[in-house]
């Protein structure tokens, strides 16, 4: 933007001065939407007591209460209160390290004040404010425009049109549309909540859409449920026809389902993600949305342009050539005009011009311009020298091939004939097979009179010659291709530039092309005809905005988990639509919105460091499912199965519930476990399939030793009730937490190391567990002291069981699992 020309709006003024501008901040409060206010602490823990798991304890307890047992009913209550504490803290943690993350991004404009145009975080901005608009740029409020030059907005975010508008002086502007070309400068009319989309998102409450990883634990525990549902009425109907008391009976099924629903993994997750937020924002990686991590965890093909992410994005002018491939300082001076006069988004190929030998065109004004867009891919000048005026155009080569008539060489200017156009377009094509990026240079005389240009004018241009330019690979890339391709991640290629150069690079990078698809080519194909494609081909070449989002969304149809990463305003579309939209903190305004992680580092390595902790999370909480799919439910089945033929339950509802509280306080430290680098080598996405397998395998298994046990103390000991339930009770405690170091790895025992927290949390649960059998508390909970031969027959059982589950679990992944 032309500095001294953009101060001048409407006259002499100078925008807001800083003093008012605090005054208006504090008057109608910072520029941003508070979708839904922050619920106090207290409704926080309130919504937790209306947990269905919480109201059925609560239950357990007022009725324990009415029987008159109300050591019962203290206990039970301390139960759920520590249950509350712990979930709530976790994810109160959580919350608040996502929030301090996403202040760290920090969305800038450009605004008038004082006279002086600085730079201004968005929050700041207030209404009477003067904010300059150029491509790439967030419409950070609602406004009126004051000056538009060929400033095009897309409005998809409120009107759902996915083309853009063009903006006129007066027209108004809303807050969160994108400027997609041109500049202008407008007139802040509202903030905040008071926007068009303050007010849309004040009227609907809508919760963020879940991510795949969500979708199928919710899927899965809604199958839990069915099950559960299932068995707690046999027990029911069986208590019923039994001489056993019914409230006995309907405490005793109130347990089991308590025992039987994973009431923790909530905090588990949210454990996962906070502390891999963490972790990665030390890894200069900024988790905007923290459900994306589960999506890192499982994601099989990434998405990425080559400029700055395969390529250093040090772009240098390496030629300047006229149509007889000679250099031309012709051809140089006119792109040096072109790229000097543009105001829209000067991009590297601008810089690397003007940085590559100074022009004297101090004779030169600028009068009018044409900004770059997508469809057009031109961007075009009307400048003058008091002598003559005329139009330069730079854009892509066959654009601007196409939009020329005439070709000068020497200074001399003739017709292009078929022949001519033809070699002029195997130049090109040549120049990017020796990996150089191309732009076509054109002109032509304009009137006098002209001091407007406008789309209609870009023909009958004369052809000048072309700008060469090489942006080299980055170092470390080869290596980093090779490693997400040996973790089971199919890297796609998605650029705007030409398949030549493009391929060029892949080349240099050992980047194995399967097949090659160009935009032009795209557009012919129907979504079935594309998603054949898309299984064949890994580059695509001379793709628009709306092309890169069609590939996004039938990779999605196609059931991969999707990243793209991208920091153009073309991009923004597409890492919307990914699962994973990952941008760089030096992307434009559209793209950091858009993107659920940000990389303060531009390097594709940094994607891969991301994956790999998603990955390690994904893993822990699939133990946590895994463990409680084993002998957490075989065990509750077993109890339901015993209580239709014993002549007292197997254990008591309080003994269930404390068990239940014991071993799923030993594995809220999972999500800290380490993890085996083979878990972490290949894409492990979630498998719904894969889960009931195991959990038909080893569910039944742990069922078979509860089974034995039951033998063992009915028929061969011939045990009291109390002893029996005590005895089970330590036995259940013990199978349930040590299962995890079984399940944790698929390697032995020993050869991986749990992390010490872990260890130390099944010791030191298990050991309160026992301890409370022997203690006079646990009388409250009908627990007797166990003779020391009946201890050694417990033990003997968990490890016969603990042996016979690894091999199970050996046989499980050789057999059932490829």
């Amino acid at each position: 933007m032309n500095i001294k020309s953009s101060h001048a709006i409407h006259g002499a003024t100078t925008g807001l001065s800083s003093i008012e501008a605090q005054k208006r901040l504090r008057q109608y409060g910072p520029n941003v939407i508070i979708e839904q206010k922050d619920k106090s602490i207290f409704f926080q823990i309130i919504e937790r007591f209306l947990n269905p798991i919480i109201i059925t304890l609560l239950v357990i307890g007022i009725v324990t209460y009415f029987l008159n047992q109300i050591s019962n009913f203290i206990i039970i209550n301390i139960m759920v209160l520590i249950s509350i504490a712990l979930d709530f803290f976790q994810e109160y943690s959580a919350n608040k390290a996502a929030k301090e993350l996403r202040k760290s991004i920090i969305i800038t404009i450009f605004v008038l004040r004082d006279g002086q145009t600085i730079p201004l975080p968005n929050s700041e901005l207030v209404i009477g404010d003067i904010v300059f608009l150029k491509p790439g740029d967030v419409v950070p409020a609602d406004g009126t425009i004051l000056k538009g030059d060929n400033l095009y907005i897309n409005q998809a975010i409120l009107t759902g049109e996915s083309f853009p508008v063009e903006m006129i002086t007066a027209e108004n502007v809303f807050m969160g549309t994108a400027v997609i070309s041109g500049e202008g400068q407008m007139l802040v009319t509202a903030t905040g909540n008071k926007t068009k989309l303050g007010e849309i998102s004040a009227s609907i409450s809508q919760a963020p859409p879940l991510s795949s990883f969500e979708k199928e634990t919710r899927k899965f525990g809604l199958f839990l449920v069915s099950v559960t549902a299932i068995l707690v009425t046999l027990v029911l109907f069986a208590g019923i026809f039994s001489a056993r008391p019914w409230v006995e009976t309907l405490l005793f099924a109130l347990a089991l389902a308590v025992g039987m629903t994973p009431e923790f993994l909530p905090m588990v997750m949210s454990v996962a993600l906070s502390r891999g937020a963490k972790i990665l924002s030390k890894k200069k990686i900024i988790v905007k949305r923290l459900s994306a991590i589960h999506d890192l965890g499982v994601m099989n093909i990434l998405c990425t342009d080559k400029t700055g992410t395969l390529t250093e994005a040090k772009i240098q002018l390496a030629r300047h050539i006229d149509i007889d491939n000679n250099e031309s300082e012709h051809v140089h001076y006119l792109a040096y005009l072109n790229s000097y006069f543009e105001t829209g988004r000067k991009n590297p190929l601008d810089e690397a011009i003007l940085s590559h030998e100074a022009q004297n065109i101090s004779n030169w004004n600028k009068i009018d311009e044409i900004h770059f867009d997508f469809e057009r891919k031109k961007v075009s000048v009307l400048v003058d020298n008091g002598l003559e005026r005329i139009i330069v155009t730079k854009g892509a080569p066959e654009n601007v091939l196409e939009a020329c008539s005439h070709y000068e060489l020497k200074g001399k200017i003739s017709k292009i004939t078929a022949q001519l156009r033809e070699k002029l377009h195997n130049q090109y094509k040549e120049e990017s097979t020796k990996g150089f990026r191309t732009l076509g240079i054109a002109w032509k005389s304009a009137s006098k009179n002209d001091d407007k240009v406008e789309i209609k004018d870009e023909c009958d241009l004369i052809f000048a010659g072309f700008a060469s330019f090489y942006d080299p690979p980055k170092s470390d890339v080869k290596q980093v291709l090779k490693n997400l391709a040996a973790r089971g991640i199919d890297v796609y290629v998605i650029t705007g530039d030409s398949e030549e150069v493009t391929t060029h690079l892949c080349d240099k990078l050992n980047f194995a092309v399967r097949g090659v698809l160009n935009g032009n080519d795209l557009d012919k194909l129907s979504d079935e005809a594309l998603k054949t494609k898309l299984k064949e081909c890994n580059l695509f070449c001379r793709l628009a905005p709306m092309q890169k989002l069609r590939i996004v969304k039938e990779l999605r149809e196609l059931g991969f988990v999707v990243g793209y990463l991208g920091d153009g305003i073309n991009d923004a579309p597409s890492l919307h639509a990914a699962n994973i939209g990952i941008s760089v903190n030096t992307g434009t305004n559209v793209a950091k919105e858009a993107a659920d992680i940000i990389l303060l580092r531009q390097n594709l390595g940094v994607v891969l460091e991301a994956t790999l902790e998603g990955r390690k999370i994904f893993s822990n909480i699939i133990k946590y499912i895994e463990r409680m799919t084993s002998s957490n439910f075989g065990n509750m089945f077993s109890m339901a199965l015993a209580s239709l033929f014993m002549p007292f339950l197997p254990m008591l509802p309080i003994q269930i519930i404390l068990n239940n509280l014991l071993y799923d306080v030993s594995q809220t430290v999972i999500p800290f476990d380490n993890v085996d680098p083979e878990d972490i080598e290949t894409c492990r996405k979630w498998d719904f399939t894969k889960l009931l397998k195991f959990m038909l395998v080893m569910g039944p298994l742990c069922t078979v030793f509860d089974l034995i046990l039951f033998f063992i103390l009915l028929k061969v000991l011939n045990v009291p009730a109390d002893i029996f339930q005590t005895s089970w009770f330590i036995e259940s405690l013990l199978t349930k937490t040590l299962i995890i170091f079984i399940l944790r790895t698929r390697l032995p025992i020993f050869a991986s190391n749990p992390h010490p927290l872990l260890a130390i949390m099944a010791v030191s649960l298990i050991s309160i567990g026992v301890a409370i059998t022997y203690l006079s508390i646990g009388t409250y909970f009908g627990f007797v002291h166990l003779p020391i031969y009946l201890i050694g027959v417990l033990l003997v059982v968990v490890l016969t069981y603990l042996v016979t589950a690894k091999q199970a679990k050996d046989w499980f992944y050789k057999f059932l699992i490829n």
